[in-house]
């Protein structure tokens, strides 16, 4: 549609793009009473200037914006996209009410919270730091460093454009996906995925080596280390996580805990124990 027959209450690609790029400075202006308003307002800010013509419309919906609002902030680009649509609706004199875009803001971002965390703290993060890691104990140098931010930041970038293109698209209907259990098996799978990379990450980065020996009745010396790693390979780093994950549940502190490993592997490596 040209700029010529463009209705006054439609947003553009540009204004979008400007959206886009306030989003990730959303948290910049945190703060207790309502956490992550005054970002989000700010991110409304292109929308709220091309929809109404008006100052007190604009005041208006400025104000709307600044209620308390928290989410994951990558999540966040997809309430962007379905406020969007919402406001634009409402702007143009359909029958969507201010009231109707804030329940939507409250009903959504609990929800995206909890099964953004999982997928991207709990799975994305730690494959992608795992295989940066790799690399650079590989000989790879500063390429293990870049392979994460980049990787990181082009799915975190593509992601939130997506999302927030997608949610302008759909409007409610976004709600109809949300509602039909896809949340609910996208947590369990990324669940499911990062407790496997966890595990597997487990003995790969967490070393505990034994230094005892047993002798046997025929007087022959069998090192320790080397008998559990024949019989339960992994057994003493997985001792040790799901006791540090057992402390942390009961509320110890993490800076305990590693005042705590760093006690004992010294000490134990001063009377033999450990190598």
């Amino acid at each position: 549609m040209s700029a010529t027959t463009r209705h006054p209450g439609e947003l553009t690609l540009g204004d979008q793009l400007k959206i886009f790029g306030r989003s990730g400075l959303e948290q910049a202006a945190w703060n207790y009473p309502r956490l992550q308003n005054l970002g989000f307002c700010y991110v409304m800010i292109p929308a709220i200037q091309r929809l109404y013509a008006t100052r007190d419309q604009q005041a208006a919906a400025a104000t709307r914006h600044l209620t308390s609002f928290n989410t994951m902030p990558y999540m966040q680009s997809l309430i962007t996209g379905v406020t969007l649509s919402l406001e634009e609706q409402h702007a143009n004199g359909a029958d969507v009410s201010a009231a109707d875009i804030n329940a939507m803001k409250v009903g959504m971002m609990g929800s995206l919270a909890g099964v953004a965390d999982p997928v991207w703290w709990g799975t994305w993060r730690p494959i992608l730091s795992a295989f940066a890691a790799s690399l650079a104990l590989s000989g790879f140098g500063i390429g293990g460093p870049l392979v994460f931010f980049l990787g990181w930041n082009v799915a975190r970038l593509t992601f939130r454009w997506w999302a927030q293109r997608w949610g302008y698209r759909q409007g409610l209907n976004v709600i109809d996906y949300l509602s039909s259990g896809i949340l609910q098996k996208l947590t369990l799978g990324a669940s499911i995925v990062g407790m496997f990379v966890m595990g597997a990450l487990v003995p790969r980065w967490t070393r505990v080596q034994l230094k005892a020996t047993l002798t046997t009745s025929a007087h022959t010396d069998y090192a320790l280390q080397k008998l559990l790693d024949q019989l339960v390979p992994g057994l003493l780093p997985l001792v040790l996580t799901l006791g540090c994950v057992w402390l942390l549940r009961h509320h110890v502190k993490p800076l305990w805990l590693l005042v705590g490993v760093l006690v004992i592997s010294l000490v134990g490596t001063w009377l033999g124990i450990f190598q």
